[in-house]
């Protein structure tokens, strides 16, 4: 039985030697003479073609592409094997936390495989769940995604959107609770907004509809805000609020529990900083600005009767709740009710009528409980080290719910005692692993400039650091969006193959409040890449891996990330996986909601920004003949983020200059956009194919 194991393996190892010896015949993917004056500099852009999601000859790109890499993919002997595991791995009930409506509670569930998971309603926490709302019989394939329930306030109504494909436009429905009938009640061209209820209707945003054809390319300007009243038709809502000057404002809204105000928040793009208007629903009077300039972040938690309690970074990089009055807003006329701390201020909610602060320490959770006064009165006891998020409900209510993950710890649900500062266990995964196998630890690390970053390291207890375990390295680093300890089902198979999960938290996140994330924006963008490629360099370096066994993984503004350090070390990694990534960071402000990022990047349009953006931008800085790691690229067909052409333009451009010795792919999913509302069996596909990729292309075979 040995001799045969023996080869077996050396069988196996031959076929994927063989399989990396031979070369990838890319398509001859043409090139056109398109060039572009950017203040006096001429940039080339051959693949400008590819922009046009519309054309037969992109579709034909797009097909061969998918031809390529699924070729690659399924001659990888164990593709099948990690799908099989990752399937065992994923069939597994999860739900979300409860939230209280009057006498009922809803959650969503999935009993493991089921596509979208399954929005549930009972009378009681002990009386038996009903379904609401199955969204898995919105499509017939997985596509159709839920984004958002929303209850009227006498919770007779639910309205709930939708998504189609993963694209970011909504559709909106709403629901009779008791009856469980839809009414004629529909919201179309809806994007980047939620419900707020009032009386028998409710606010909600929504732009102008797009031009038929270019509806996931077409730049989203002049959001409105609207009221809709139930029973009436779309065309007949009514206009609340606009900006004919402005079309990158967009709006937002929020109505108070007890229905007495209407708040509206005015955003420009994803800056962080806000202004706040408001109306008194009890009168007549017309919406008035609390704050009507950009200068801070203004998050209104409740009303305190006539008053806001508002979280805010205003002189306040780490965040504060301050009490004030909406008709004498002045700033030496606030009140303090919990000051700034060396620990930021994530979340702040009001319910049972006390505060609740979600503090950051070294991208840890800590919850503290203040009376109104801002009297301190306790910390909230977690299970360990992670991340909670919940402590949503009524000031009036007193129990809410809160839900607790880290590395090695799956999501599992706490119910609490607001007046007793009790929590008990409500619901827990049961996921087929051992937690009990695993450690996780945080280590500090030097970035080029000295600053000292985070840097979660979880693997097998007993690991031996030998400098040749492989490696997945994950960051993401920007808009103020932290990187934080949670569970992931999809990388258990990688622990339990001996591959150590590295996950960064980078300047550009939120981590140490606004001062971190304004270290990595506009021209101090590279900052970001200095400290992933020193997050990399410090596991070389302390024998947790080496290059030939290291693997990089980011989405979004994480796929520029990735894209852009590929480039400027490519020698540091053996596999990359740059996710519907921001690759143009030339033309990235002409689609969609694109221009939003400007407040994050800069523009091309600038000159001098363009001095900047032209540096790292990872279409503009692949190098001709250079050795790149073996690279998967993903977008999707319904991706209105992060528009495709991004990632075509990029793999024809990677696929054309690089040496040709590790296989540059591309992986493009139909009927899924941006990352969110994925279903369960794309879930699992992709995520197959991510590690087959990675463990063939550093030579490994995996145990499954």
């Amino acid at each position: 039985m040995k001799t045969v194991s023996k080869l077996i393996v050396l069988f196996s190892f031959m076929l994927i030697s063989a399989i990396n010896c031979q070369q990838i015949k890319y398509p001859e993917t043409k090139k056109i003479d398109q060039v572009d004056d950017y203040h006096g500099t001429k940039i080339a852009d051959p693949y400008r073609w590819l922009e046009d999601n519309n054309s037969k000859e992109t579709a034909a790109w797009v097909e061969e592409e998918n031809k390529i890499t699924q070729d690659y993919l399924s001659k990888i002997p164990y593709r099948e094997a990690f799908k099989k595991r990752l399937t065992e791995l994923w069939n597994y009930e999860r739900f979300s936390a409860p939230s209280k409506h009057g006498d009922y509670y809803t959650y969503s569930k999935n009993d493991g495989l089921q596509e979208q998971s399954v929005i549930n309603i009972q009378n009681g926490l002990k009386d038996a769940p009903e379904v609401l709302l199955d969204p898995n019989k919105l499509s017939n394939d997985g596509s159709v995604s839920l984004d958002g329930l929303y209850f009227s306030n006498d919770n007779k109504y639910m309205s709930y959107g939708i998504s189609r494909g993963g694209s970011d436009w909504r559709e909106y429905f709403v629901m009779d609770v008791k009856t469980r009938q839809l009414t004629k009640d529909y919201i179309k061209w809806a994007k980047f907004t939620g419900i707020a209820w009032f009386k028998d209707g409710f606010y909600y945003s929504r732009f102008d509809e797009p031009q038929k054809g270019e509806e996931l390319k077409q730049k989203n300007e002049f959001q409105k805000l609207y009221y809709h009243k139930l029973g009436t038709d779309q065309s007949q809502d009514q206009l609340v609020m606009e900006d004919k000057q402005n079309p990158k404002y967009g709006f937002g809204a929020g109505v108070t529990d007890d229905e007495r105000f209407l708040l509206v928040y005015v955003s420009q793009g994803t800056a962080p900083e806000n202004m706040l208007y408001y109306k008194d629903l009890a009168t007549d009077m017309a919406i008035k600005p609390v704050f009507d300039k950009f200068e801070a972040q203004y998050n209104i938690i409740d009303n305190l009767g006539d008053n806001f309690l508002i979280l805010t970074n205003y002189k306040a990089p780490n965040n504060k709740v301050v009490l004030v009055d909406p008709k004498n807003p002045a700033k030496e006329n606030w009140k303090t009710i919990v000051a700034e701390s060396k620990n930021v201020i994530q979340e702040a909610s009001f319910v049972g009528g006390k505060i609740f602060i979600t503090y950051l320490k070294d991208a840890n959770s800590i919850v503290s409980v203040f009376n109104t006064d801002g009297k301190f009165l306790y910390d909230v006891k977690l299970p360990g080290i992670g991340t909670v998020s919940g402590f949503g409900g009524k000031k009036n209510e007193f129990e809410t719910f809160y839900t607790f993950t880290s590395f090695a710890y799956p999501s599992t649900i706490f119910k609490y005692d607001v007046k007793n500062n009790t929590s008990e266990l409500f619901r827990k995964s049961e996921v087929k692993f051992d937690p009990e196998a695993y450690e996780a630890k945080e280590v500090f690390y030097e970035s080029k400039d000295g600053t000292k970053i985070p840097l979660f390291i979880v693997h097998k207890k007993g690991l031996k650091l030998d400098g040749n375990n492989p490696t997945l390295l994950y960051a993401y680093g920007g808009f103020n969006i932290p990187i934080l300890p949670a569970f992931s089902v999809a990388r258990i198979p990688l622990l339990e193959n001996g591959v150590i999960y590295a996950s960064a938290c980078l300047r550009g996140g939120s981590e140490y409040g606004e001062d971190w994330h304004k270290a990595a924006m506009f021209e101090k963008k590279q900052n970001v890449f200095d400290d992933f490629i020193s997050a990399a360099e410090y596991l070389i370096k302390n024998k947790y891996t080496n290059s030939t066994k290291l693997a990089v993984q980011g989405g979004s503004n994480g796929g520029l990330l990735i894209g852009a350090v590929i480039n400027q070390r490519p020698d540091l990694y053996k596999v990359a996986f740059p996710q519907v990534g921001v690759m143009d960071m030339l033309r990235f402000h002409k689609f969609t909601i694109g221009w939003a990022w400007v407040s994050e990047y800069g523009s091309s349009d600038n000159a001098d920004q363009f001095n900047y953006l032209i540096k790292y931008s990872p279409l503009h800085n692949i190098k001709k003949g250079a050795t790149y790691p073996a690279t998967m690229i993903t977008t999707a067909d319904h991706d209105d983020r992060v528009f495709p052409a991004h990632s075509f333009k990029y793999t024809a451009t990677l696929q054309e200059m690089n040496d040709g010795k590790n296989p540059t792919l591309i992986r493009i999913e139909t009927k899924v956009g941006h990352g969110a509302g994925t279903s369960t069996s794309k879930s699992i596909e992709l995520y197959s194919d991510f590690w087959s990729f990675m463990f063939y292309n550093m030579g490994l075979t995996p145990k499954l």
